[in-house]
């Protein structure tokens, strides 16, 4: 898309944030919402603008220290909630969708707070692609009335890393990372013990430079994705047998690679096309 059109859509959100005064941005330091962060407290100043991130198991500390970076380097007041989704056997039972029932308690919480803080909007970081895929959490997004500035301005993924860029928001290039319950699949309970394993598991994959990774929880055995042009790397026998280790370490007792590389919500496969409306992706 031209400059101008990017320009036009970036004019149109701004429009919208005016209307709704003072808002609350679901915050969780992904590309999406640090984007629709910067531009909130740009355009409305950052005293209408409180940033809240949704803290519990399926959140990864890092994650929630890189929130409390971003937040600060914006001068944005930054509010973090304890969530109590695990408190809820429907979403612990990991049904396909799952992330109906942890935006719920996410949305209680922020009644809570919105009680508090008098009238704010509560708007989230959402574009126009994620319509295309499997995405349960946006039903209870509009069920409570929250609003979608980018999306609504018909923003898609790619024209938000671009502004990001151009704006010069560190998260442009950021792979996505959805919550550590996303690597289970669907019917496995979620237990905190299981997110421990993953994330533990996951940053060791980081640290020895495997940027994006998934390590999907199958039961006692750990299947890690990695783009399809690292497979190599990561098998080689040095790299493999550090990795075993580790993730047996960690609890798991087979570790397996997938061959087909990684794919952004690669469990969704498991479901029909009945079931979600969309085809996985």
């Amino acid at each position: 898309m031209s400059d101008s059109g990017l320009q036009a859509k970036l004019a149109k959100m701004r429009d919208i944030l005016r209307e709704l005064k003072r808002v609350a941005v679901g915050f969780s330091a992904g590309v999406d919402s640090t984007f629709l962060l910067k531009v909130a407290a740009d355009t409305l100043r950052s005293d209408n603008v409180v940033a809240v991130t949704a803290d519990s198991e399926s959140l990864t500390r890092a994650e929630l220290d890189e929130a409390r970076k971003l937040t600060a380097q914006m001068g944005v007041e930054h509010v973090i909630v304890r969530t109590d989704e695990m408190d809820d056997p429907n979403y612990r039972a990991n049904p396909a969708d799952r992330c109906y029932y942890c935006k719920q308690a996410l949305f209680r919480k922020l009644d809570e707070f919105g009680a508090q803080r008098g009238s704010m909007v509560m708007v989230i970081g959402v574009n126009t692609d994620d319509f295309a895929d499997w995405r349960p959490g946006l039903q209870a997004s509009k069920e409570k009335g929250v609003r979608m500035p980018a999306a609504e301005a018909g923003m898609s993924k790619a024209d938000v890393r671009e502004l990001s860029r151009q704006m010069g928001l560190p998260t442009y290039d950021k792979p996505s990372s959805p919550c550590l319950a996303s690597r289970l699949p669907y019917g496995e309970e979620i237990t905190p013990e299981k997110l421990a394993q993953i994330e533990r598991s996951e940053a060791f994959l980081h640290s020895i430079g495997f940027a994006v990774c998934r390590v999907r929880h199958h039961g006692n055995m750990a299947r890690i994705e990695v783009p399809a042009d690292q497979i190599e790397r990561l098998c080689e026998p040095a790299t493999r047998a550090k990795i075993d280790a580790a993730l047996r370490d960690f609890g798991y007792q087979y570790v397996a690679v997938d061959i087909r590389g990684f794919r952004s919500g690669s469990l969704n496969e498991m479901l029909s096309p009945s079931q979600t409306g969309v085809q996985a992706r």
